[in-house]
């Protein structure tokens, strides 16, 4: 499965200090991944995946995140630079689930 989305960057509140950077997909989308994942997840109900943000293409995981009823998907400093992003900006995002 592939989604692309745009969404805004956020700052997790929870740690603020340590500047953890996410987008959250879309809600219709997250519904869809739960349904197609089932009970595969890792560590904190999180899924594999691939992300592509302009240039930038990487692995890593998404997240449930029950206060926004979707995925969230951290966006790494690295990434963050290299396309210049930063909270509040709003980023293309290509998410595809890996291990399916």
């Amino acid at each position: 499965m592939v989604v692309v989305f745009d969404a805004e960057l956020w700052i997790w509140e929870a740690r603020r200090a340590d500047s953890w950077t996410f987008v959250s997909l879309p809600v219709e989308a997250s519904e869809e991944i739960r349904d197609l994942a089932g009970g595969v997840r890792r560590g904190f109900g999180s899924l594999r995946v691939r992300v592509t943000v302009g240039g930038s293409t990487w692995k890593t995981s998404i997240f449930p995140d029950s206060a926004r009823g979707s995925f969230v998907l951290p966006i790494k400093r690295a990434v963050r630079r290299a396309e210049s992003l930063d909270v509040g900006d709003t980023a293309s995002v290509t998410v595809e689930l890996i291990d399916f």
